[in-house]
């Protein structure tokens, strides 16, 4: 390529640039306009159908803690995708058993994009829905466990008669991740401090495989969560529990025969065969005659705050990572505590929900909220929920609520602490060819450089530090269950339970939904009556233009769309790690952080 060539091939890249920016600007200004049509339109400018089908199609609804302002956003970036909060989807499904213009519910299971735990809740709706008389019918192409499991309250179900409609029934399966040989590679030294035998969130760093009392806490929470998936999945089938791990063992439920040979589905349909099955269940002649209600569009429609009550309950989400800094997809420490200053000083609020999705995070921002949520408790009800998680830091922040209700999949306890402490000697050394002479006027001065491994009287140091934050956190649930600290430490040592086990060791106090949560609490609060209330979600959602300038911005929205159970790998938690030590060792100012946390990552298949 000769100069006047190279110019010109310069000049074209340099257009391409300016007029890709330009469309990224138009598409600016069209999304813009878009969310003000969509703004002066209302907040629902859907026409419903006055009668039909109530089509939940769980591939392209995605239903996460906390309603969101808008889905104009969620549908751009997650192609069509609905976004619903849990609480309006389950009030839908009440709304839906009053209409008579709805005739009855369409199930479409396959790619569910939502947790266990919301499933669970859910499909205690869908079981309430059902006592109306009106039908359920299920239709899966490929069941997962977690998709049938959800299919399973239906009083029908069909599945697929195409080729390639092949069932993945497997059951529920954990991975532990342990990155010692890599990072042994790489020169990294982690330094683990802990206290509780079975607190495994730091062994991922220093072990190659799990140990003894990891691998235990694992095998029986994995059995428990499946023992409550099985359990309501074969009753609504009316076969064992046994036949249900028989076939799933022994993989026999594969072809869409075989789901009706074993009991698992009514019948295998044709593309004509499910148009004639809609149509009956429509009450209508053809099929196309049949109109869908699609459900997220039916929950924006009839689900409503009640803005002429007086007094409200709140429902605080703590849904995320507890942590030190800003980040609006997690949950901010400092952040937090204003919130909930906020809800206890406003005398509209009478009573409060603190749902709880959270596997922990540092202490000093747990124990900020924990102070918080005490202060609230001594003026109004503050009744706590679980999601999927409420467990180490997230445990220590609810624990001392007046009642807590949990889900039987929830993954709680975990009452331990640890602190993980890289040191990068022989990464620079021996692979990066660097080496460091530290200049100090005391012997411990560069103990936090990351440049050293601890001696061991800093070893030490450290172990007590987290051995009395550890004694802290036993006496504080101590206090909130009401408990000896000699009974807690009994049940704590980091060990994660399920919210079915949980409850036999007084860790929580009942087996309920985030709607059982808020009717308890506006019971405390003197009125029943959960109608007479008007719930408030706090933190508030983003708004349209926030959720905008986020995506502009780069930061990615934490919304649940994945079929795992949680979302949060070991080794994206591991990357994020070593980047914020390498951020602070540059910037000259690390400090041990202590965490109170758990990693895992368990998929139902």
């Amino acid at each position: 390529m000769n100069m006047k060539e190279f110019v010109k091939w310069v000049l074209a890249v340099l257009c391409g640039l300016a007029v890709w920016g330009i469309v990224k600007l138009i598409m600016f200004f069209m999304m813009i306009e878009s969310v003000a049509a969509s703004s002066a339109g209302g907040a629902s400018s859907t026409v419903l159908p006055k009668e039909g089908v109530l089509l939940m199609d769980m591939s392209t609804l995605a239903v996460s803690e906390q309603a969101s302002e808008t889905d104009f956003m969620a549908a751009i970036q997650q192609n069509g995708i609905s976004h619903l909060g849990l609480l309006d989807a389950c009030k839908a499904l009440r709304k839906a058993a009053e209409d008579p213009g709805v005739k009855c519910i369409l199930l479409k299971t396959d790619n569910p994009a939502i947790g266990v735990t919301k499933m669970e809740e859910l499909r205690k709706a869908l079981t309430e829905f059902r006592k109306s008389g009106k039908a359920i019918v299920a239709y899966g192409e490929a069941f997962t466990s977690g998709s049938y499991y959800l299919a399973s309250v239906a009083d029908k179900i069909y599945t697929t008669s195409h080729h390639g409609g092949n069932n993945f029934m497997l059951g529920i399966s954990g991975r532990m991740i342990f990155l010692k040989d890599l990072l042994d590679k790489l020169g990294v030294n982690y330094q683990l401090i802990r206290h509780g035998k079975y607190k495994s969130a730091g062994e991922m760093y220093i072990n190659n495989a799990a140990s003894p009392e990891n691998m235990e806490q694992n095998q029986e929470m994995i059995d428990s969560m499946w023992e409550t998936i099985a359990e309501e999945t074969a009753q609504s089938r009316g076969i064992s529990v046994d036949s249900l791990n028989y076939m799933i063992d022994n993989l026999s439920i594969n072809y869409p025969e075989d789901m009706v040979a074993h009991n698992l589905a009514d019948e295998v349909l044709s593309v004509e065969g499910y148009k004639e099955k809609i149509a009956i269940l429509a009450e209508k002649d053809s099929y196309k005659d049949v109109k869908f209600i699609p459900f997220a569009d039916y929950a924006s429609s009839k689900v409503k705050p009640n803005l002429s009550a007086k007094k409200k309950i709140a429902v605080i989400y703590a849904n995320g990572n507890i942590i030190e800094n800003e980040d609006p997809n997690n949950i901010c420490g400092d952040t937090f505590t204003k919130i909930i200053a906020k809800v206890r000083s406003d005398s509209t609020i009478k009573a409060v929900v603190f749902r709880v999705n959270s596997p922990g995070g540092t202490v000093l921002a747990s124990s900020k909220i924990k102070e918080e949520i005490d202060l609230t408790r001594a003026v109004k009800p503050v009744v706590a929920s679980y999601g999927d998680y409420a467990a180490s830091g997230g445990y220590w922040i609810s624990n001392s609520c007046d009642y807590i209700f949990s889900n039987k999949t929830t993954l709680t306890g975990s009452i331990g602490v640890f602190s993980a402490i890289p040191e990068f000697s022989n990464t620079l050394k021996n692979v990066a060819h660097v080496n460091v002479t530290p200049v100090k006027s005391h012997r411990h001065s560069d103990m936090l450089t990351l440049t050293r491994p601890f001696d061991s009287g800093e070893t030490a140091w450290m172990q007590t530090y987290v051995d009395d934050i550890y004694e802290t956190f036993v006496a504080t649930v101590a206090e909130g269950r009401d408990k000896t600290k000699e009974s807690v430490d009994s049940i704590a040592q980091g060990r994660v339970w399920t919210g079915a086990d949980a409850i036999g060791i007084g860790l929580v106090d009942e087996i309920g939904t985030l709607e059982d949560a808020i009717a308890y609490a506006a019971g405390l609060a003197g009125d029943a009556d959960v109608e007479a209330w008007n719930i408030e979600g706090y933190p508030k959602p983003l708004t349209q233009m926030e959720m905008i300038l986020q995506q502009i911005s780069g930061k990615k929205m934490d919304e649940e769309v994945s079929a795992a159970i949680f979302t949060g790998t070991p080794l994206e938690a591991t990357a994020k790690e070593i980047m914020r030590w390498a951020k602070t060792w540059a910037n000259g100012n690390s400090e041990p952080v202590v965490f109170a946390r758990m990693p895992y990552t368990i998929e139902i298949r």
